[in-house]
């Protein structure tokens, strides 16, 4: 159980706010994670308080994956309430004190959630400290965080005239999923694999993240944002700093943020050479998209982080929109043994390196391939798999989705997966060549991998996705 707090949700009438905030702050609720809970919505839409009720109702039927009774059906929407924004900060400020007076005890925390585009942010922040709800409260930030160095700095500057950085929760629902999370477990609770994930033994990493939706009606936000501004700098770098990182002095938000920054600091800048930019075959037609508009609808990178542990391992990370396949994975490839004693035609090497592979997908998943031997006579070797499946487990039911996860961590002040001002300044700093200097933009055919020149980019390796194995199915 956590301390009584309020949720002041900004975009309260909004596509995310309707398909995950609502739903999500249910979850917690009837879980009783947060049990004393009081939210007030907020938004440009003029409604009441029954209208927003009615509003969170339909919300929760239609998108909630969990079963409701209707006693916390009852019990839950009696807790929202709801202020247009046109009736100013006072009305606002009313309406939190009215919520707080309901909650038991007298430290209760307050939680705003700027579910709101980014040039919405700032006047959200300045309708907070307006209405004097700045104490006893924390932010939860949406991506992205600035669009270069500059302005990352600038929003930075901004929002500290308002909030401690302490008080502030930059979002990327990926490290909200349990897979992200299993990495730390895996990494540096086992002793089978801690020793070997170093230089010596990983021949390249994979982060990939391709995505069959197209704009989806935001054309307005992605022509001004691209492919690596949406999802690399706010979701691929910061899996990229838990799958390199140290090991930290404890397992405490402060300690795995210095361990993160500390990667942040040691990755080398974007060079444009490294990275292949595309641009899907009839992007130009989407409603609102410039015509002779260059935003990339797909990027490929590769980078390195000079430190002792990677120095020299090229990380590879691709993502894009309406590619063939939806899908979020590390692949750690790990060096071939440095001399064959099998026979010709054994099949050693006809499969590529030993590969350990996290799926970061609802239904999170994990596989270790390698070399084994056929029965029979004779040295025939073919690559098999481990697999472990969180579905498979009894704690499939407990796993939280990203977003409430991510709610329930900033309600608690724990900072262990948002990235900090520091983290993200860097990464803007690293990416400063690429932004000025970005390479032409390849056309790509929807339901591809993307342009051609991947395949250039990652040689003489090649890229874990499409499997060659799918993934095994539970059997009944």
């Amino acid at each position: 159980m956590s301390a009584p707090i309020t949720v002041i949700l900004f975009g309260a009438t909004g596509d995310l706010a309707k398909r995950k905030l609502i739903p999500g702050l249910m979850h917690l609720f009837q879980s009783r994670l947060l049990d004393d809970l009081r939210v007030v919505g907020t938004s440009l839409d003029d409604l009441s308080p029954d209208e927003f009720r009615a509003l969170a109702d339909a919300a929760i039927r239609e998108h909630s994956t969990r079963e409701i009774t209707d006693e916390d059906y009852r019990e839950f929407l009696q807790r929202l309430d709801f202020v247009p924004l046109s009736a100013g900060p006072q009305a606002l400020h009313d309406a939190v004190i009215r919520c707080e007076e309901l909650l038991p005890g007298d430290n209760e925390g307050r939680l705003h959630y700027l579910s709101v585009p980014p040039k919405a942010a700032l006047s959200a922040v300045k309708t907070i400290a307006d209405a004097d709800l700045v104490d006893r409260s924390r932010i939860i930030m949406e991506k992205p965080f600035g669009t270069d160095y500059v302005t990352s700095v600038a929003l930075n500057a901004r929002l500290h005239e308002v909030f401690d950085e302490d008080q502030i929760f930059r979002i990327d629902h990926f490290l909200g999923k349990e897979a992200a999370q299993n990495i730390l477990a895996f990494r540096f609770a086992n002793g089978l694999f801690e020793p070997i994930w170093h230089r010596n033994n990983i021949s390249h990493v994979e982060i990939d993240v391709p995505e069959t939706l197209g704009l989806t009606q935001r054309a307005d936000f992605y022509e001004g944002t691209g492919a690596y501004r949406d999802m690399v700098v706010t979701h691929l770098f910061q899996i990229l700093a838990f799958t390199a990182m140290e090991p930290p002095t404890a397992l405490e938000p402060r300690a795995i943020s210095r361990e993160k920054n500390k990667v942040f600091r040691s990755m080398q800048p974007i060079q444009p050479t490294d990275v292949v930019r595309g641009q899907y075959t009839g992007y130009l037609d989407e409603p609102g998209v410039r015509p002779d508009s260059q935003t990339e609808t797909f990027i490929a990178l590769k980078c390195f982080i000079d430190n002792w542990r990677w120095a020299g391992v090229p990380f590879y990370l691709r993502t894009g929109k309406r590619m063939a396949e939806g899908a979020r994975i590390i692949s750690i490839a790990f060096k071939e043994p440095p001399q064959s004693m099998f026979p010709p035609g054994s099949g050693v090497g006809d499969h590529g390196p030993d590969h350990l592979t996290f799926d970061l997908s609802d239904q999170p998943k994990m596989s270790l391939s390698f070399y084994g031997k056929h029965p029979g006579p004779g040295m025939k070797l073919d690559k098999l798999s481990m697999q472990f499946s969180m579905q498979e487990t009894s704690w499939a039911g407990a796993v939280l989705e990203a977003y409430e996860r991510l709610i329930y961590d900033a309600a608690k002040g724990d900072r262990t997966l948002f990235t900090s001002a520091e983290g993200i300044e860097r990464l803007w700093e690293i990416s400063q060549p690429l932004i000025d200097n970005p390479p032409v933009v390849r056309p790509y055919a929807p339901g591809t991998w993307g342009p051609n020149q991947i395949h250039q980019l990652i040689a003489p390796a090649s890229w874990r996705l499409p499997f060659e194995r799918p993934w095994r199915e539970r059997k009944p």
